[in-house]
């Protein structure tokens, strides 16, 4: 596994624990040329996994990332990778179940783009996007990336709606964004 794009280009990540399924690098190139300029943006990763995602949004001018897992043997390999890449400063990295921990998360800031990506056979995408809804934790312009299985739909989410939806492989990727982000697109299209 390496970093595709940004600063840290070509560097390495560890390899996740056995039974973690990493997002490959053609999603991750294909997901980040939709994605456009990140410089500045506020990343939250609720299934960090090796922390591929947030590394890459970070490497591609991110200003800080919260990455999530409930399991303290995949953040090992998060901190290995934020240390090697010297990425350390602008993470932080928190064991906990995604939508407690973001029913949990405080502070004055928003997040502008967040990712899910838990294992395919899960049922916690609902449960994280109600949350993330719930705490008022996205920017008035936030994205919503979600990753899992082509064959498993992504539930409608009260105050998300779908963007965009690509199938790479087995992956399906959907961008979602606050329902009111939506209307205000469409009120300027007219």
């Amino acid at each position: 596994m390496r970093v595709v794009g940004g600063e840290l280009r070509s560097r390495r990540l560890a390899r996740p624990p056995a039974g973690v399924r990493p997002t490959s690098d053609r999603v991750r190139e294909a997901l980040f040329g939709r994605l456009g300029d990140l410089r500045g943006c506020r990343v939250l990763d609720l299934f960090a996994g090796t922390g591929a995602l947030a590394i890459e949004a970070l490497s591609r001018g991110a200003e800080t990332a919260v990455l999530v897992d409930r399991s303290e043997r995949v953040l090992n390999v998060v901190r290995a990778n934020l240390a090697s890449l010297d990425l350390g400063i602008r993470a932080r990295v928190i064991c906990g179940d995604a939508a407690k921990t973001a029913r949990r998360l405080e502070g004055p800031d928003r997040f502008d783009l967040v990712f899910l990506d838990p294992p395919y056979d899960s049922d916690q995408v609902a449960p994280a996007l109600a949350a993330l809804v719930d705490s008022d934790l996205l920017a008035a312009h936030a994205t919503v990336v979600v990753e899992n299985s082509k064959r498993h739909s992504l539930e409608p989410v009260a105050g998300l709606e779908v963007r965009d939806e690509r199938i790479y492989g087995d992956t399906r990727l959907t961008w979602l964004v606050p329902a009111d982000q939506s209307t205000e697109g469409d009120e300027e299209d007219r």
